[in-house]
This record gives structure tokens, C-alpha cells and sequence, in this order.
């Protein structure tokens, strides 16, 4: 087994997921099996309680697993399928080893950061490395490590001291570190400055771990005399100082750093059975990020939530969306709606706000709303499905998407008119979405409907069941404590919003799609989380056809995507 660490220094935030991605694609390219581990600094025990603006969206694994968004990176780069124990965080590590001290395992011994919390650290990460994350079941050969965080940082102190240990535990020829650091260019001067990479490099270095490549990550392409600089006080030869500018789509990262001879780097530093050259995966690569550039054709799509003052609450969304229009050769053009801005509360505080928020809802091609909690903005989003239902744009709600299409459905069609989620109002006459038996309202961690779950088909007559191939049943991963009341499904078909999807009893209602509307459909179902650069997820794809005015023609040619 073989051991990348990637770190980071002068800010978090700076795209180590990325590089440890790109890293893991490129020796995949190389015929190699490779696995990825987060490790998080915090104290929570997973990613599950946080809010979106804290660290980004909560990624969900198929084992249930509420993780860190770059694990997302990780699965969608490298196409694998990863477990909860691939995210390790302060909290699981004391968690484990508080329970061994209770069960007796240290017995007579004092517990102590070192070597208790460091040894379960590198026990950790050595027995997470060789689980199997591709579908042919086979140990990894590869297990790329990224540490959250910033070195310097004191809740990651334990974790770089454990790395320490495990490089002479590994060996030389297992084990190389990658310091991912800022180059900055202030606008004053326009000059890039080193002084932040060196003292980063020198903290490291006062910790016990030298790096093996210094990745410097900058604004603009770094000048050649910078990377010499950096090489002289940093004490690394030249070509083990890479540069990665800001790119237009992160699809040219592998690039960048194949072009700056990181395989050749690689199979000496680490000893490993490969050729100079990748292989035919990091071409489609090259080809994907030059089609990415070129494309000229623009769909636009109006992602309304409440969390849109920072785009990483919903990546797996963009990136779906982004998948799907380069499916079909469309650049995506994604317009964030605070849901608050479309309530008429909004118009009487600040009637411009209002009014903006509007004009880009009507001007979309169409409209996607994401999964959330809680009962901010909710009548916002209510006011965009109504919009999308009545004047026929292409729609998709996801997980609370779905269930807030139904509730409108129930007002504005049914007529019944204090129809709620019981999540929103529990004393509601027409709870038409209910809490689900088995939640426990208590424990607010882990005690959702999660992971990977399978949705039946019970229609032929389903856009959504052809757009995955005229499947029988479909397994997607799930997050969610409500879902449709099933009593009251029976009304909503006969007034032709059907339930074409449901769980494997029959109970849970899963899909919705509405008759005589060009697409209008909605999941329980979190489908982002699965889908892939070259394996777009279907509900997506088939907004972004249905947006464009293509999805008769694909459907027509048996979903299969023109040349």
C-alpha cells in the first residue's frame, strides 16, 4: 500500500479536495486502485448537524454515511463508492478510543494523546486503506489522504504527529507528503509573494513531515523565477514545486499537473509498476475539459434555496447540473434565488429585491428546487413551483423539492388550503407530508432516512423510469426525516400528479411526475450524490433536455445523446 498525504497551509479553503482528487485520478488513469480518506479536524462525530454555511453541503455515501463535500469530490473524480469510516474526524478518533478505555483495553495505563489518540489514528487510516471502493471488490493500491484544515492549526496537531510516526512506520518508498500552499499576488504591487508558502513549508518541516511536491496554488500562472525561489527556500529540487492557476472548470486539474510531470514524479518517488504515460482515461479527460471551453450554447437554470450566498451549500446540485449539460453540449448558466426574495414579505420590505429575484425565475429555462430544512423560505419556494406548474417550465424538486410540489399541488389544485408539512405545522388539517414512523425527534445526528435505497417503478408510463434506461427499479441515496403521506396519494392521481415511484413495501412515495407538463417531476431521493462527469444522474439530465427542448428527441431515439 501506498500512502499520499495531501495538507494544506496559509488558508483552508485553498482546493486540496481538488488536487487530492486530480492526484487519485491521474494514477487511476495509470492502471492504478485508488482510495481517498478525509480527515476533519472538528470535534462533531460527522458532518450531519451542520449548517451549509459552516463547511459546505453534507454528502451522503451509500452506507448512510453524512460526510465532508470533498468526499463528493473524491467519488465523482475517481468514480468509486466510499463508506463513513473514510471520513475520520476528532470525534470518531476520541470516540474509539474513550470507548476502548471503558471497555478495560488500556487497562492500568494512562490514555494519552500520544501514543493512544495517534496510534488510532494511523490504525485507522491503515485499515480504511485497504477497503474495496470499486465495483470489481479488489484492495486498493493507492490510499490518498487529504488532512482538513491548515497546518498550524491546533486541532490538527494530533493528526500531523500521527503522520510523523506513520512515515517511518510506512517507509520512505510508501509515504510521500504533498503541501498544498497560497501564492498570493496583492494588487498593490502585482508581484507574487513566496514569504507565506516558505514559512507554511518551515512550519511543516518544525513538525516532523518534509514534502515531497509543494503545490502552489495562485490567482494567475506563476512566473518561473517564483517557482525557483520557492524551490531554493524551500529545499526541493524545481520540478517538485507544481503550479495550479485558477482554470476555468476543475476538469483541468489532472491536466495541469500531468503536464507538469507528476506520473513521472510518482513512479520514482513511490516505486510504482507504471508507465511514464496515462492511459485513455485522462484523454477523455483532456477531450471533456477543451468540449467544457468550447461549448457556446447556454441553458439556464434557477436553483431556488436558502442557502445561496455560498455556492458550496450545494455543490453535488451544480455539479449535476453541470454533468448534464455537457451531456448535451450545453454550457450551464446557474442563477441562485434566495427563496426569502420571492415571498411578498420581501416585496413590501425591499420591493427591488423582490422584483430581481423575479426576473430571473422568469427568465429561466428552467427550475430546480433542492433539498433544506426548515420552514425559512418555504413559502418562496412554494410561490417558484406554483410558477413552474402553471406556465409549463421544465421542473425539478429534490427531497424537500418534491415534498413542497406536492403541498402546492394540494392547494392550488385540490383546494385544500392549510395543507402543510407537518414539519412546518404540526396542527395542520391536511398534513399531506407526515414525519416518518421510525424518527426519533430527539437525537437530532443520524437519525434520518439514509444512504442508498431502492425506488420501484410502478408505471411504464414514467418519464423518469425511461430516462434511467426503463429500469425496473432504481437505487439512489437518500436524507430525509418526512415524507408524503400515503393515505392521501390517491387524491392527488386522480387529479393527475402521479406517484410513479415508491420504496420496496410500497409505502414511501418516491417519485412524482405531472401529467400534460413538458417535465415536471420530483424525487425523495438525493440523485446528485451519484451522478458522474461521464454518467450524468437522469433526473437532471432530463431538466436540462426538457429546458433545452430535447427531451422528445432523446427519448424518441431511445435516450441515447446525439454525437
Amino acid at each position: 500500500m501506498k500512502y499520499i498525504l495531501v495538507t494544506g497551509g496559509v488558508i483552508s479553503g485553498i482546493g486540496k479536495g481538488i488536487i487530492a482528487s486530480s492526484i487519485g485520478t491521474i494514477l487511476k488513469s495509470c492502471g492504478l486502485r485508488v482510495t481517498a480518506i478525509k480527515i476533519d479536524p472538528y470535534i462533531n462525530i460527522d458532518a450531519g448537524t451542520f449548517s451549509p454555511y459552516e463547511h459546505g453541503e453534507v454528502f451522503v455515501l451509500n452506507d448512510g454515511g453524512e460526510v465532508d463535500l470533498d468526499l463528493g469530490n473524491y467519488e465523482r473524480f475517481l468514480d468509486i463508492n466510499l463508506y463513513k469510516d473514510n471520513n475520520i474526524t476528532t470525534g470518531k478518533i476520541y470516540q474509539h478510543v474513550i470507548n476502548k478505555e471503558r471497555h478495560g483495553d488500556y487497562l492500568g495505563k494512562t490514555v494519552q494523546v500520544v501514543p493512544h489518540i495517534t496510534d488510532a489514528v494511523q490504525e485507522w487510516v491503515m485499515n480504511q486503506a485497504k477497503v474495496p471502493v470499486d465495483d470489481d471488490k479488489k484492495e486498493p493500491q493507492i490510499c490518498v489522504i487529504e488532512l482538513g484544515g491548515t497546518i498550524g492549526d491546533i486541532e490538527g496537531m494530533p493528526f500531523v504527529e500521527a503522520f510523523r510516526q506513520f512515515q517511518f512506520k510506512a517507509k520512505r518508498e510508501n509515504f510521500c507528503n504533498i503541501h498544498v500552499s497560497l501564492v498570493p499576488q496583492p494588487n498593490a504591487t502585482g508581484e507574487q509573494k513566496t514569504k507565506p508558502t516558505q514559512n507554511s513549508v518551515r512550519a511543516l518541516r518544525g513538525l516532523g513531515l518534509s514534502p515531497d511536491l509543494i503545490v502552489c496554488r495562485s490567482a494567475k500562472p506563476i512566473e518561473m523565477a517564483v517557482k525557483e525561489k520557492i524551490s531554493m527556500f524551500c529545499h526541493v529540487e524545481p520540478e517538485q514545486v507544481i503550479f495550479i492557476h485558477d482554470v476555468s472548470s476543475t476538469y483541468r486539474v489532472p491536466i495541469l499537473l500531468e503536464e507538469q510531470g507528476i506520473i513521472k514524479y510518482f513512479k520514482q518517488r513511490l516505486n510504482l509498476p507504471i508507465d511514464d504515460h496515462p492511459s485513455d482515461l485522462l484523454m477523455k479527460w483532456k477531450k471533456m475539459a477543451c468540449r467544457y471551453e468550447r461549448l457556446l450554447k447556454v441553458c439556464s437554470i434557477a436553483l431556488v434555496g436558502k442557502y445561496t450566498k455560498l455556492s458550496d451549500c450545494y455543490a453535488s446540485v451544480f455539479k449535476a447540473l453541470e454533468h448534464s449539460a455537457l451531456a448535451i453540449n450545453y454550457k450551464l448558466d446557474l442563477m441562485y434565488i434566495d427563496s426569502t426574495e420571492l415571498e411578498r414579505s420581501t416585496e413590501a420590505e425591499n420591493s427591488v429585491k423582490y422584483h430581481q429575484a423575479w426576473h430571473k425565475l422568469c427568465k429561466a429555462d428552467g427550475i430546480l428546487v433542492p433539498g433544506g430544512f426548515g420552514i425559512r423560505g418555504t413559502e418562496g419556494k412554494l410561490q417558484a413551483i406554483s410558477w413552474a406548474r402553471t406556465k409549463k417550465k421544465p421542473f425539478l424538486g429534490v427531497c424537500l423539492g418534491m415534498q413542497l410540489a406536492v403541498v402546492e399541488f394540494a392547494r392550488n389544485c385540490l383546494n385544500w388550503e392549510d395543507a402543510n408539512s407537518t414539519e412546518f405545522d404540526p396542527d395542520t388539517k391536511n398534513p399531506v407530508v407526515i414525519d416518518m414512523p421510525e424518527h426519533n425527534p430527539g437525537d437530532m445526528g443520524g437519525t434520518m432516512r439514509l444512504g442508498k435505497r431502492r425506488t420501484v417503478f410502478k408505471t411504464e408510463n414514467s418519464v423518469l423510469r425511461k430516462l434511467y434506461g426503463d429500469e425496473v427499479f432504481v437505487e439512489e441515496r437518500h436524507r430525509h426525516r418526512y415524507e408524503v403521506n400515503p393515505e392521501l396519494t390517491h387524491c392527488f392521481e386522480e387529479k393527475g400528479l402521479k406517484f410513479v415511484g415508491h420504496d420496496t413495501e410500497g409505502n414511501r412515495m418516491e417519485i412524482i411526475e405531472l401529467e400534460n407538463h413538458p417535465y415536471f417531476v420530483g424525487v425523495q431521493f438525493h440523485p446528485e450524490f451519484s451522478s458522474r462527469p461521464m454518467k450524468p444522474s437522469p433526473p437532471y439530465l432530463g431538466l436540462l433536455l426538457a429546458a433545452t427542448g430535447t427531451l422528445n428527441a432523446y427519448l424518441q431515439r431511445g435516450c441515447k445523446l446525439s454525437p
